[in-house]
């Protein structure tokens, strides 16, 4: 850790983002973006981090990441460094210049020290070499979502919900609730939020990929089904125009 912290001083500093950009405030369930042009091994993390109840899109070239992160809110980036058509020392770099709050797990088949200590250099927040474990990649996304965010305790507990993100587990009032991954993801950006409104917007953003249809009605259907499971009296309230809220 102090050698990451020497390292992470000596690359260039993130800039402040525009007070348009900036994501204080904002609700929180990690959407990761998964650039690796390994195809095979891309889709399995991807399917693997969507099974954690986290948004995720996939990518297989330095280019096409530009492209995402150009246009979408990323908590996390999982990045093989030796991409075709843009290397992932640049995509690392635009990411640094955008001051973005954005973090970079870089990825690389090289377990050198050099090479993790030069990835940090550029910009990166961690260093995981090929082969990895699943459940440790699994554990630094989550690790590095939680520095997007305002430090929030790591069992949320809101009218009498309990949730813990890391045993993916929910009571109501005692009683264990077991919900399929989109609910459990819905509830957790909605006990983020802290008791202030999230659009079905905000909501579709957080808990769904890019290739989900903006106009679907998934959002409130998913909402319905999570109301049930959580039983009476409901929690989930309607702001009409607006969103929900806990």
């Amino acid at each position: 850790m102090e050698g990451a912290r020497r390292a992470r001083s000596a690359c260039p500093q993130r800039a402040k983002p525009p007070a348009h950009q900036a994501h204080q405030g904002r609700t929180h369930a990690v959407r990761v973006l998964v650039v690796e042009d390994e195809q095979l091994l891309a889709d399995a993390v991807a399917t693997g981090l969507r099974r954690e109840a986290m948004a995720v899109d996939v990518v297989y070239d330095g280019a096409a990441a530009l492209e995402r992160i150009a246009v979408n809110d990323y908590d996390v980036i999982i990045l093989d460094r030796d991409l075709p058509v843009v290397h992932g020392d640049d995509v690392c770099r635009k990411v640094v210049e955008l001051g973005m709050p954005t973090r970079v797990l870089m990825l690389t088949a090289s377990g050198d020290v050099s090479d993790r200590v030069e990835g940090l250099e550029l910009g990166a927040d961690d260093y995981l070499p090929k082969p990895f474990a699943f459940t440790e990649l699994t554990a630094r996304v989550r690790a590095l979502g939680r520095r997007t965010t305002v430090a929030l305790p790591p069992v949320l507990e809101r009218a009498g919900i309990r949730l813990d993100p890391n045993r993916r587990e929910v009571f109501r009032d005692g009683r264990e609730v077991q919900l399929a991954p989109k609910e459990f993801a819905v509830l957790e950006v909605l006990m983020r939020s802290e008791g202030a409104v999230v659009s079905a917007e905000q909501l579709l953003e957080k808990a769904w990929d890019e290739n989900t249809d903006p106009f679907t009605n998934v959002v409130r259907v998913t909402v319905m089904t999570l109301r049930r499971k959580l039983g009476e009296p409901a929690v989930i309230i309607t702001v009409p125009g607006s969103g929900y809220r806990i």
